[in-house]
């Protein structure tokens, strides 16, 4: 496993960071205190690590099956290689997609762009994909639909014992 690129101080804010900060008044004051050092310097590391691209960024996580997601697909596309960076972009784009990922083609798997969508409905997500598949020119794709959520959480940096 290769090891962090941090400092201590800044793995203490990581760690103290990458469950949420709590709904107080002073967060930031509450997470300084719960990792020993005072608000200002936690904001400082903090900005330092989105500076640094270490936090890519910073902001709520919704639960779309509370909200009323229940429907998740996941749109493969099947984009020539030479318009693949430049269609990835553009599908970034639309506020439906959550996630955007480039993988190679397999054998007897033509793919190679890989959305995710929520909706309300099996409708929806076959709408939003329509929407995006004529306003980019792209006919070759298939929707795929989760059944069943085992686990979904972010890449964690381990705390000392």
């Amino acid at each position: 496993m290769s090891k962090l690129n941090i400092t201590p101080k800044e793995k203490k804010v990581l760690t103290a960071l990458q469950d949420g900060i709590p709904l107080t008044k002073n967060p930031y004051s509450e997470v300084a205190r719960s990792v020993g050092m005072e608000t200002d310097e936690l904001i400082e590391i903090t900005n330092k690590l989105i500076h640094e691209g270490k936090i890519r960024r910073f902001g709520a996580s919704i639960n779309h099956y509370k909200v009323g997601k229940n429907y998740n697909a996941m749109i493969v596309w099947d984009v020539p290689n030479y318009e693949v960076d430049e269609v990835g972009r553009k599908m970034t784009e639309y506020e439906e997609v959550s996630h955007c990922y480039e993988r190679p083609r397999k054998k007897d798997w033509n793919y190679n762009l890989f959305t995710m969508v929520h909706g309300e409905t099996k409708q929806e997500t076959q709408e939003i994909a329509d929407k995006i598949s004529s306003e980019q020119g792209l006919k070759n794709y298939e929707l795929i639909y989760s059944t069943r959520e085992f686990k979904k959480t972010g890449v964690k940096i381990p705390q000392e014992e």
